[in-house]
């Protein structure tokens, strides 16, 4: 019977916050208000580490710039973005964790509450095609117009979208042998009670505190 080795992205397999992370590089670019983006992002960052982010609010700010640019201009810009904000920030026991599991022939999965714009090219990067983030609604022109559809993959939000990615290819959790889950925060203790095998990966307070509980095994990459 397969396994599931699923990923979250950051802080987990990026000793970064890629969310947090391009603002910071819009910023560096002038293409944005650098004070209020800044304090903006800062804010938002705090409040997700704290466990109370208001997702809602959180995109509308985060998701407006995207619908000045083109797709091609942004798959620029991301190409910059990550080869100067992602990329030192993979280190290579993260790579070595996920192939791991590919050798195993464990079907290989990212859910992050980042949106897919900005994770889809970094996930790539781990050779994972299976990838769930927040999604964007795209005008019949072709362009992001700064707004987001469905349900956003936040704290019990990720189980809904596993669950429909499920779904959608015909299988249920319980169809797979093992479920793993690596991640770094207290926002997705949801998850992580109801996969089998749970691991903590450069961890937050909270999260080290029900890993000690629990017994969760506990990595640090960074």
């Amino acid at each position: 019977m397969k396994n599931l080795a699923i990923f979250d992205l950051d802080n987990t397999l990026i000793n970064t916050d890629s969310d947090h992370a391009w603002p910071q590089y819009l910023i560096k670019k002038g293409v944005v208000d650098a004070e209020y983006t800044r304090t903006q992002n800062d804010k938002f960052y705090q409040d997700y580490c704290n466990g109370c982010l208001n997702i809602d609010e959180f995109l509308a700010f985060h998701l407006a710039p995207l619908s000045r640019f083109s797709m091609d201009e942004l798959a620029e810009m991301h190409r910059e973005f990550t080869r100067e904000f992602i990329l030192p920030h993979i280190s290579p026991m993260a790579k070595m964790l996920v192939q791991g599991h590919r050798d195993a022939g464990d079907e290989l999965l990212v859910i992050s509450s980042t949106n897919e714009f900005i994770i889809t090219p970094i996930c790539r990067l781990f050779g994972i095609e299976n990838i769930i983030g927040t999604q964007l609604e795209i005008s019949a022109d072709g362009r992001y117009t700064g707004r987001h559809i469905g349900t956003p993959s936040l704290k019990e939000g990720k189980i809904t979208r596993l669950n429909q990615w499920l779904e959608a290819r015909g299988e249920t959790i319980a169809g797979y042998g093992k479920t793993y889950f690596y991640s770094d925060s207290q926002n997705d203790l949801p998850l992580l009670r109801i996969v089998s095998d749970p691991v903590a990966v450069n961890p937050d307070e909270a999260l080290l505190k029900e890993a000690a509980e629990k017994g969760w095994p506990v990595l640090n990459f960074k």
